[in-house]
């Protein structure tokens, strides 16, 4: 059987797996429900590298098994003089509910003020920013969050020593009613994620040339040998991973390389992430357009543009994700390799779940 069949996991099947594994370390059944929703969003846009089986592993290295990450958390709202902006201590609380209850907050504040912003310390990964974003902009909004990485696993420019997170960045707009999908910029500031490489392990294959290196500084493709990422784009990259760890200074975050390190950080030292999360409304925006244009008519024309001029078979930031979805919507459930199902598996056993990934029909495309 070739490697690349990929066969189809019910939607049911798929949260009661899921849900079932975050019960059973502990958390409650809404967040339980959450991290279960998200990966199956994240599966179903094609994301592996931020699926339900890397959310899982996160949490086994860095969270509930090891008190990085508190099942059952409850946020703190901080006082703060501005009206649209809101300051939470998360308390190690699990990322994907934090997130979805930020970018809710956001979008109230949006709605009074034109804009809203949580800023967010003492939090737990929330996987795939990407996913957060796109539901706010199906929503009408325009979204933003950007975050610091689990760990300091990325080399700055010119260096040798990883001092930065994969610290991605994830913009969403809405424009489905124009293309039937959000423009999504969704990126680590990396080369890839940490995820891909694992993905990649799990799948039996070499990383991309100028990625990683191995535990001596020296570029590897074998994606058992990584020790650390490289930024994407030299520099450029560098400096789109700098401002994550120092939005997330500004808020009370600690030092990128004691993040999860807690064998090598002092007593009350902070181990967590930071979260920065933002909600545009459309109107806020709106300044003057050319004739008796509206704006989604003056987003539509520039898109055109964009993609006119010999550029017509070029994709848009989340096109690739929105194909994805639409082979999910015909499969008529999510999509996983033999490799993750057997991950899967393993899952469901930890879960108490029965699952029989045999019974489950290959995608006939």
């Amino acid at each position: 059987m070739l490697m690349d069949v990929e066969f189809i996991m019910p939607l049911d099947v798929h949260k009661q797996i899921v849900q079932a594994a975050f019960e059973k370390r502990g958390f409650t059944e809404k967040e339980s429900s959450q991290a279960a929703d998200f990966s199956e969003q994240a599966s179903w846009h094609g994301i592996k590298t931020h699926n339900a089986l890397k959310a899982l592993h996160l949490d086994h290295l860095f969270g509930s098994v090891v008190g990085g990450c508190v099942p059952g958390a409850e946020v703190e709202v901080l006082s703060t003089s501005f009206d649209a902006v809101q300051a939470w201590n998360g308390h190690k609380k699990l990322g994907q509910a934090l997130a979805y209850d930020a970018m809710d907050a956001c979008m109230e504040m949006a709605d009074r003020h034109g804009s809203g912003i949580v800023m967010i310390d003492e939090a737990f990964h929330y996987l795939w920013g990407g996913g957060y974003v796109i539901d706010v902009a199906k929503k009408g909004y325009i979204a933003y969050t950007q975050c610091t990485a689990a760990l300091a696993e990325v080399v700055p420019f010119m260096g040798k020593f990883p001092t930065l997170g994969t610290n991605p960045h994830s913009w969403a707009f809405p424009t489905q009613d124009l293309l039937g999908y959000p423009i999504c910029v969704d990126w680590a500031t990396s080369t890839v994620a940490m995820g891909r490489v694992q993905q990649i392990l799990r799948e039996g294959g070499k990383l991309p040339p100028a990625t990683a290196v191995d535990k001596e500084g020296n570029e590897t493709r074998n994606p058992a040998d990584v020790a650390s990422l490289l930024p994407f784009g030299a520099h450029k990259g560098y400096g789109l991973g700098l401002i994550n760890e120092l939005v997330g200074a500004y808020g009370g975050g600690g030092l990128p390389t004691l993040r999860n390190r807690p064998a090598k950080a002092p007593e009350g030292a902070k181990l967590s992430c930071n979260f920065f999360f933002q909600v545009i409304h459309p109107d806020a925006l709106a300044v003057g357009f050319e004739g008796n244009r509206s704006q989604k008519q003056n987003v539509q024309r520039v898109i055109e543009d964009v993609l006119g001029h010999g550029n017509e078979n070029c994709l848009l930031p989340g096109q690739i994700e929105a194909n994805n979805a639409r082979r999910s919507e015909a499969a008529g459930g999510l999509l996983f390799t033999r490799a993750e199902l057997d991950a899967f598996s393993e899952v469901a056993v930890e879960a108490g779940v029965t699952f029989d990934p045999d019974s489950l029909q290959p995608f006939d495309e």
